[in-house]
């Protein structure tokens, strides 16, 4: 089960577990707020990929980025870092 939005305020209603395997997108942190669904994206792959993206850069330039997951919300590089930590997150694919 994944997490879904709510129809109130599209905030997350946890299931109890998050979907690592849903479609993400990573864009310019000045660029996820238009109207027409956020700018052009600079990388796509699942949810866990994302967040291991933002992972691997400098401290200070994660906060120019956010994700955005598909059907759910836009996460900051903030919430990014604190989801890698967290021991269910998965382990990188070895292929």
């Amino acid at each position: 089960m994944s997490d879904h939005p709510s129809t109130f305020g599209s905030e997350t209603n946890p299931s109890g577990e998050h979907a690592w395997d849903d479609r993400a997108r990573i864009v310019s942190a000045d660029q996820s707020d238009r109207l027409d669904g956020g700018g052009v994206p600079l990388l796509r792959g699942t949810f866990a990929e994302m967040i291991r993206r933002i992972s691997l850069l400098a401290e200070e330039d994660r906060a120019g980025y956010v994700i955005e997951k598909a059907g759910d919300r836009t996460y900051s590089a903030e919430e990014a870092m604190a989801l890698a930590s967290r021991p269910d997150f998965p382990a990188q694919d070895p292929g």
